[in-house]
């Protein structure tokens, strides 16, 4: 559960600095300005969230193959 909700929260995050660039406006990274002052700890989120997905595509397989 808690790697869906940081592949959520990593998607928004990435498609909100998407339309912030296409929109030609400031800066929509939601980690970044949350975090933006700390940034081992932003890294550190970074890095949660790359390794949620990760676990979520293996685990994908194991949950999808006990259909």
């Amino acid at each position: 559960m808690v790697a869906w909700i940081l592949v959520v929260v990593g998607g928004v995050n990435w498609g909100l600095v998407g339309l912030s660039m296409l929109a030609g406006g400031g800066n929509w990274n939601v980690v970044n300005l949350l975090l933006g002052s700390w940034p081992v700890v932003e890294a550190v989120v970074y890095l949660l969230v790359g390794v949620s997905a990760v676990y979520s595509l293996v685990g994908c397989k194991k949950m999808c193959s006990m259909k």
